[in-house]
């Protein structure tokens, strides 16, 4: 009886280890020949890319064009758990991705200097010149035939934007040979005269740089007192009387019949410090200058902004300049 038991016991063992096997071996050959699948039709895409790409390189006789037959990439297999960290097929999988990369990498270079010599051929074919070089204006740094017009420079000094250029003439600049010109220095009587304004010379060194400055505006020697005034901001950016300085060179500029630089330092003066001292003079003055050069638009708007940021200006000490300054403009 114990021996029929026994019997029993060993056949169950054995059945069971069979069965252990057998499940042993579906669960690795499954893996195995999914990577040999997916390892197979990756092997035939590749092959089909270089083909395709052999056809494209050394195209037939024929003219034919062929069908593409590239397609994006294909999903990498994710291994199944529990299997080796490298083995034959995974080390041929790595091998078959750096080729991939590299067909990749030459269909788009292939493709791209195929582009560009039939883009030569056609305009070879159609007789299409190479372009000329533009030709440059010999006095300035705009192109020949094209110059600013008013209302862009006018953008450009109140919006801070390089103005635009509009071609006025298809005709290159005429060049004619250099004319060796001496720059026309002060006369002597106007060196005296600039001498004799004195320079102020008290304890605030940067208060006399300003007060020269004016001194030299108020005796109407307009260029002396934009270098003076340009030292003076430059020396002394923090002074107090900044704000009149920077308002007082635009005055410069602007007496000097140089509306344009005069509304430089007047914008710069006002979005400084809105506050500052001459803030108000600086914007309506910036219309004065818009004025000038006969840009209504914005000469309406800087007055508006005025009228409504300093109405008590408008209202007192500068009424006479601002009721003038509307005088002959037509403003929305």
């Amino acid at each position: 009886m114990t021996s029929s038991l026994n019997s029993v016991r060993r056949m169950r063992l054995a059945a069971t280890g069979v069965v252990a096997l057998v499940l042993a071996g579906v669960s690795f050959v499954a893996p195995v020949q999914a990577q040999d699948a997916s390892t197979d039709a990756r092997l035939k895409k590749v092959e089909k890319e270089v083909s395709a790409l052999q056809r494209k390189v050394f195209p037939g006789g024929d003219g034919k064009y062929f069908s593409p037959e590239i397609t994006g990439p294909a999903a990498t297999p994710t291994p199944a758990p529990g299997q080796p960290a490298t083995t034959p097929v995974s080390d041929m999988l790595v091998r078959l991705d750096a080729v991939e990369a590299q067909m990749a990498r030459l269909t788009g270079q292939v493709e791209q200097n195929t582009n560009r010599i039939e883009q030569l051929e056609a305009k070879l074919a159609a007789g299409v010149p190479a372009p000329a070089p533009v030709p440059v204006d010999p006095v300035g740094s705009q192109p020949a035939g094209l110059q600013p017009t008013a209302s862009q420079s006018n953008f450009s000094t109140m919006g801070g934007a390089q103005p635009a250029v509009v071609k006025t003439s298809s005709k290159p600049a005429e060049l004619k040979p250099a004319v060796e010109t001496k720059p026309v220095g002060p006369s002597n009587s106007r060196i005296d005269a600039v001498k004799a304004i004195v320079k102020p010379q008290t304890a605030d060194a940067a208060d006399d740089e300003y007060s020269y400055g004016f001194r030299l505006w108020e005796a109407k020697f307009y260029p002396e007192a934009e270098q003076q005034l340009k030292l003076y901001l430059e020396k002394y950016p923090k002074h107090a009387r900044v704000s009149w300085g920077r308002n007082l060179l635009g005055r410069a500029y602007l007496d000097d019949g140089k509306p344009l630089e005069a509304a430089k330092w007047f914008v710069q003066n006002y979005q400084a410090d809105k506050r500052g001292d001459r803030a108000p003079d600086s914007l309506l003055y910036l219309a004065i200058s818009m004025k000038q050069m006969k840009d209504t638009k914005r000469a309406c708007i800087a007055l508006a902004e005025f009228s409504d940021t300093y109405a008590a200006e408008a209202a007192g000490r500068l009424k006479g300049v601002y009721d003038s300054t509307r005088n002959g403009l037509t403003c929305a």
